[in-house]
């Protein structure tokens, strides 16, 4: 790979710190970065090449739930070789020009070519500007090598606002240079779905309307919003984990087999999905967690949703018919992620007489915790008598929470935009295909029900599922334990 130089916009922010730095670490552990690689962050506060060091250590080195492996010396050591710092308003024409001749001087002392990609762990509101800036100093321009950038979802708040950011991004630089990132397409366990269903031929015959009564999609929390209430109270659960990261749960476990394994044939088979979903407001349920109008930086009289239900079916001859069921929320019952392909029962099943006889088979694909891949079955208990049991047949990771060995998904991404593959990126169809689903769902007047803490949410939310004749299904620990 070619050597390039990251510039990251807010490496004092709160995204650095719990992210990308841990990212380049790991990254730098395996010796994945190129001999002349350099990374310059950028903040407003004035910091001495010693403060910069202390504060990277400081990061790499506090507790942080995402990166809990240990930190060797002797990698810290190289990472920070590469590491450089300025400081600057970042709507100030003058960073701009002082970022220029300090990567004019990277590159002719490095004998580098004018590799970049610029990461912006701010806010969106100072885009525009940035990109103003980048421009006057042609930092944008693609002469002495590539240059890519790098963005965080959310991708606008609604429809409008992602065309409009989408128009922004585009007249500044083109769509194969953007790499907007939403880390759960990074995920190891999302990914495997792929291979899981296209690399073998036993499942995916099974994968339609003749074989699947249901899927259900859940991606629950057992924590409140922490102090991200200024934030959380202006969103909400449906958009901040519905409008992304469950529709690519969906897109993932549905689409047909690409032609190729190609960012544009896998990207064109997510979009096919997100475009066919029908959406019906009057088949969603909304709730709040008792307690959340006490949290820090919330609205008292907030009406903001942390929990979510809603049912859809795709158009498409394949799943006609088939409803899909998704969740998500805050301070619930389990901190857990799945897709659970529910098969029909058949009617001529030889032991339906038999305790446990027609329960269903159900097909797994555990995002977190407890990662894996798992076939509920029904099998012979050991014995003269003829009794059923139902168990699981598994894929199993079998990782600690302390293992280097799973990629964090920043490390996968951060990697890729390196690479220049855009596969597990989104691109403007992707953004704005989920967010033409959810906005009505998000501009109803839907009520918002109470739940309590600890709980799977408000009591309408079973009530919505059970008047289809099926439950929600309670995620198993019962498999792929640590």
């Amino acid at each position: 790979m070619d050597s390039f130089t990251l510039i990251i916009f807010g490496i004092t922010g709160n995204l650095a710190q719990i992210k990308l730095i841990p990212a380049l670490y790991d990254i730098e552990e395996k010796n994945l970065l190129p001999k002349e690689t350099s990374i310059i962050g950028i903040a407003r506060s004035p910091q001495s090449k010693e403060e910069f060091r202390e504060y990277i250590k400081k990061v790499l080195t506090s507790e942080n739930r995402h990166h809990q492996h240990a930190i060797k010396d002797e990698v810290f050591e190289k990472l920070f070789t590469r590491m450089h710092y300025l400081n600057g308003n970042l709507i100030d024409r003058n960073l701009y020009k002082k970022l220029s001749q300090f990567l004019s001087q990277l590159d002719s002392e490095n004998k580098k070519l004018g590799n970049r990609i610029f990461y912006l762990a701010t806010y969106p509101d100072l885009y525009d500007q940035i990109f103003q800036n980048l421009q006057s100093e042609k930092l944008n321009e693609q002469k002495n090598g590539w240059v890519r950038l790098m963005i965080e979802k959310p991708i606008g708040n609604d429809l409008k606002s992602a065309k409009d950011l989408n128009k922004l991004l585009l007249s500044y630089f083109r769509e194969d240079q953007i790499y907007r990132l939403d880390h759960y397409l990074g995920k190891e366990t999302l990914q495997n779905i792929l291979a899981f269903r296209f690399g073998n031929g036993i499942f995916e015959p099974l994968l339609n309307k003749d074989h699947v009564d249901h899927i259900q999609i859940t991606a629950t929390e057992d924590f409140g919003i922490g102090k991200r209430g200024g934030y959380y109270d202006s969103v909400g659960a449906l958009k901040d984990v519905g409008q992304n990261h469950l529709l690519q749960m969906l897109a993932f476990a549905t689409m047909d087999a690409p032609t190729d394994y190609s960012d544009a044939a896998l990207t064109k088979e997510r979009v096919k999905i997100l475009e066919n979903l029908e959406v019906d407001p009057k088949n969603l349920v909304l709730g709040q967690y008792d307690g959340y109008l006490k949290e820090e930086s919330v609205n008292p009289n907030s009406s903001t949703d942390t929990f979510f239900a809603f049912k859809t079916m795709i158009k498409n001859a394949r799943f006609k018919g088939v409803p899909i069921y998704v969740r998500g929320g805050k301070k619930l019952s389990q901190t857990v992620t799945e897709i659970s392909i529910i098969f029909k029962t058949p009617h001529n099943r030889l032991f339906k007489h038999l305790r446990s006889g027609t329960e269903p088979n159900v097909l797994i694909f555990r995002i977190q915790p407890n990662e894996g891949i798992v076939l509920k079955i029904l099998v012979k208990k050991p014995g003269h008598r003829w009794e059923l049991d139902p168990t699981y047949m598994q894929f199993c990771y079998r990782l600690g929470s302390d293992s280097h060995y799973f990629p964090d998904p920043y490390e996968r991404l951060i990697f890729d935009a390196i690479k220049g593959d855009q596969t597990f990126f989104n691109n403007v169809e992707e953004v704005e295909s989920e967010w033409k689903f959810i906005d009505p769902l998000a501009k109803s007047k839907t009520k918002v029900h109470s739940y309590n803490p600890g709980s799977w949410g408000p009591k309408e939310a079973d009530q919505f599922i059970q008047k289809n004749g099926r439950y929600w299904l309670e995620p198993s620990m019962d498999f792929c334990a640590i």
